[in-house]
């Protein structure tokens, strides 16, 4: 048996509620980590915590909207109040505010504000909050970024998104440099389309099928896919590794046949 070296240890993840969230959490608490699970959806963080007791491990709950002034840094405080400290912090909010996807020149200044305000501002704020309580605890730390694949090419109808998550991984190179001297490691995330459960409803049978026909690997990511991955990035099997956007579409970046949008 592999030890992850995650046992014992205290794990925050946004966005726990459903999705990609709901699955790094399972994984972390599989991996031996008690985890806090913060969402502004009160029945998924439920759903979410009876996956995380089946695993046998601790968890608390925290409904929160991130978007409220001083949100982030009060979410951190709570966490280390009630689970002693924080060791592994998976920022995992974000998507396009309450809002379709659109061509940039149907995104008004409100609409391109909220987009760049829900995944690089908060994703800026939870580190900097996630950074500060590591650093005054003096012991080493994992902060995990979710960014997206539409960062690596064009994104359709998606360009603020993609710019914001591309500020993500900007953000995420400069705060690995900064906080390399304090034991923090710092990565991100990049899935390529994942089928959670809201994903899935939004698209059609035959744009799931010519995708999954236009990836070198002939599969579209489970949230599970994702999960996998961030408790290796954040396990003593990723030590070494810092500062990185580690892409994980399936190869979908290497593809000249990708259907472009959902309605084509």
């Amino acid at each position: 048996m592999i030890d992850l070296g995650l046992h014992g240890g205290r794990a925050l993840v946004t966005g726990a509620g459903a999705g990609i969230g709901q699955a790094i959490a399972l994984w972390l608490a599989r991996a031996g980590c008690d985890v806090a699970l913060a969402d502004k959806d009160a029945s998924g963080l439920h759903a979410t915590a009876g996956a995380v007791a089946e695993a046998g491990r601790h968890c608390i709950l925290i409904t929160v909207d991130l978007r409220e002034a001083g949100a982030p840094a009060r979410l951190v405080e709570q966490v280390v109040a009630e689970l002693g400290g924080l060791d592994v912090a998976v920022n995992n909010v974000g998507m396009l505010g309450g809002r379709p996807p659109a061509p940039f020149l149907e995104q008004d200044d409100a609409y391109i504000h909220d987009v760049v305000a829900q995944n690089l501002l908060l994703t800026a704020a939870c580190c900097r909050a996630e950074a500060q309580a590591m650093v005054a605890a003096a012991t080493p730390g994992v902060i995990l970024n979710v960014s997206s694949g539409e960062t690596t090419r064009p994104a359709l109808d998606l360009a603020a998104y993609g710019a914001a998550k591309a500020g993500v991984n900007h953000l995420t190179q400069t705060l690995a440099a900064e906080l390399g001297p304090h034991g923090i490691r710092v990565n991100a995330i990049a899935p390529g389309t994942t089928l959670t459960t809201e994903v899935r409803a939004a698209l059609t049978d035959e744009y799931v099928d010519a995708l999954t026909a236009s990836i070198p690997l002939q599969r579209i990511n489970e949230p599970d896919d994702l999960a996998r991955l961030a408790v290796a990035l954040a396990s003593d099997l990723g030590r070494g590794v810092t500062g990185q956007l580690v892409l994980a579409d399936n190869g979908a970046h290497l593809s000249r046949n990708r259907p472009l949008r959902p309605t084509e």
